[in-house]
């Protein structure tokens, strides 16, 4: 498959009507949300839908999520919404929270990997939003990148993985949040977290009042579940501060090449070291990590060490990602 690929201006209005159109045609482009591009296609579009899981080499029994424009069009999606799903709407959506529901008869398969369940949510990008009120239907957009590669966060990240298989990307520029949604499971009595997000456990039991199981891990097919996943294609470790100097300080005269993502002072320095310094604050840090990820993978150095985050119930989503960029490279 090699198509050019068009990019359009997320704020014009008319390259909006273009990217809407394109989806309703069953076309298939990358469009910004809050979180990471996404790669949209019509839900209701069983071939578009398919091309999805082509142009990601994503394997057919990973379910995607269904984007909508407002909790007013759950219904056509799924059945027996619990009351929690009004709640977590009321305070979240628009925003970065996933709801697992049990899925509506109507909805196909190829959608929901074959499962009886179905993962949606409204997002915050004004951009997006507007295409879903305008198609009046719900959109299926998984990160727009190549399977268990990084997520994009720019439209250059969507072309440098995409071009000329996919149709367009709508241009939004960098996404506000950074890193994907949160999955909340409520298809089941006892509520759970199934993907680490902006949205955290405390701040989901602040507003459901009841106790939030969080598992460290599962085996339910959602979104990211997977033991490797938003890897760069050079070799990745999660690291300690300390670790890494000391690896740092073994390398002497070698000509090998690092990349290195840290928040505290980094003592050590090298020639054949390229460091990138995020914040502190995990906000500011969530919304850069991918980049940073990105743009050290495109050095081609030896090895991308990455000092760990810290273990806070805050900053699960990030150290969840982080976990799973640094298995042992695929």
């Amino acid at each position: 498959m090699n198509i050019k690929t068009k990019i359009l201006d997320a704020n014009k209005e008319n390259d909006i009507l273009e990217a809407a159109a394109m989806i309703q045609k069953g076309q298939i482009i990358a469009v910004p949300t809050e979180t990471v591009y996404g790669l949209a296609a019509d839900a209701r579009n069983i071939n578009a839908v398919e091309k999805i899981f082509t142009v990601k080499n994503r394997p057919s029994n990973h379910p995607l999520i269904v984007h909508i424009a407002s909790f007013e069009k759950i219904s056509e999606w799924a059945k027996d919404i619990p009351p929690a799903a009004a709640i977590i709407a009321k305070y979240f959506w628009p925003g970065p929270i996933t709801l697992l529901l049990k899925k509506s008869d109507s909805v196909n398969d190829v959608v929901t990997g074959g499962l009886k369940t179905i993962a949606i949510r409204v997002p915050q990008n004004e951009m997006f939003l507007k295409i879903l009120h305008l198609l009046n239907t719900g959109v299926a957009a998984p990160s727009a990148n190549p399977h268990k590669r990084i997520s994009p966060t720019t439209s250059q990240h969507v072309m440098s993985g995409l071009s000329g298989k996919i149709d367009a990307v709508l241009d939004g520029g960098p996404c506000n949040i950074g890193v994907e949604s949160t999955i909340l499971d409520l298809t089941k009595s006892k509520i759970s977290i199934l993907r680490h997000g902006p949205i955290t456990k405390k701040m989901i039991e602040n507003v459901l009042q009841v106790p939030i199981y969080s598992p460290s891990s599962h085996l339910e097919k959602v979104p990211g579940n997977m033991r490797a996943h938003y890897q760069p294609y050079t070799t990745t470790s999660l690291k300690s501060l300390g670790e890494i100097e000391k690896q740092l300080s073994l390398i002497k005269n070698q000509e090998k090449l690092f990349g290195i993502i840290h928040y505290s002072d980094l003592q050590y320095t090298h020639k054949n070291i390229k460091a990138i310094k995020l914040s502190k604050n995990k906000t500011q840090y969530g919304k850069l990590i991918y980049n940073a990820l990105h743009e050290l993978d495109k050095m081609n150095a030896d090895q991308i060490l990455v000092e760990a985050p810290p273990n806070t119930g805050e900053w699960d989503d990030i150290l969840d990602r982080l976990s799973k960029a640094s298995v042992v490279k695929i």
